[in-house]
């Protein structure tokens, strides 16, 4: 039985009284600087969004939502995640987008169904080496932050069919995509890549490849290449 509780909008400064049932809590877009340690309580949580407030991290008891599968973090002032985020094992979406995250530590740890993560704006200069653990991922968002490549273990999500790197720092396009079957679509857009390199003709799954706001010519030989086989490729 779904158990919603929406408190979004409200200008809360404190946490409210939340029924232990409760299976979808919406507290987005309050003034909350603080989750109690009480959110260990809602064993029953699906669903929790706490976007557009003014938190900071979160308590260690959030690992005890063993039932959580949506995590709305987006527009805090976070600037850690707690590696008990990791004992989430049925989370299937993470968004920790416009958060000054400087540490990942081992969240992503044991997050091994999750399908969705967005880490847009977030100040990243390099990916945490657990992300090759996220074995079920799909969606990988990490536009305008300060990437200059991904790590070797990004080979190892070989389900992803989605990935977003526009407005980084890369210079070439990272060689560890070349070992996603599944990639279907890539985005490059406004960064500093001058060629693609020819691994991208060979990615049997992808269907759209955007080069925009970089430096490859219109002519380059693997950009007609994609093209010729169908690839919707903006360049």
């Amino acid at each position: 039985m779904t158990a919603v509780t929406d408190c979004g909008r409200r200008g809360l400064r404190a946490w409210p009284a939340v029924e232990p049932a409760t299976t979808h809590l919406y507290l987005h877009d309050n003034r909350l600087t603080v989750v109690p340690g009480a959110v260990g309580a809602l064993t029953r949580l699906r669903v929790l969004d706490l976007a557009g407030n003014q938190l900071q991290g979160l308590p260690f008891e959030i690992g005890r939502c063993g039932a959580l599968e949506y995590l709305y973090l987006h527009a805090n002032r976070i600037t850690e995640l707690r590696p008990e985020i990791g004992d989430l094992s049925r989370l299937v979406y993470l968004n920790v987008n416009l958060n000054p995250l400087s540490r990942w530590g081992d969240a992503l740890c044991g997050l091994t169904v999750l399908a969705e993560l967005r880490a847009e704006s977030t100040g990243l200069e390099a990916l945490p080496e657990t992300l090759a653990g996220l074995v079920q991922l799909r969606e990988l968002h990490l536009r305008s932050n300060l990437l200059t490549d991904l790590p070797e273990q990004t080979a190892r999500l070989r389900n992803l069919r989605f990935v977003n790197l526009r407005d980084n720092r890369l210079s070439a396009v990272p060689p560890s995509l070349a070992g996603l079957p599944r990639l279907r679509e890539l985005d490059l857009r406004q960064n500093a890549i001058d060629s693609a390199p020819e691994f991208l003709a060979a990615l049997p799954c992808l269907d759209k490849l955007d080069l925009r706001w970089n430096r490859i010519a219109q002519d380059d030989p693997v950009v007609e290449s994609l093209r010729a086989r169908g690839v919707l490729v903006h360049c």
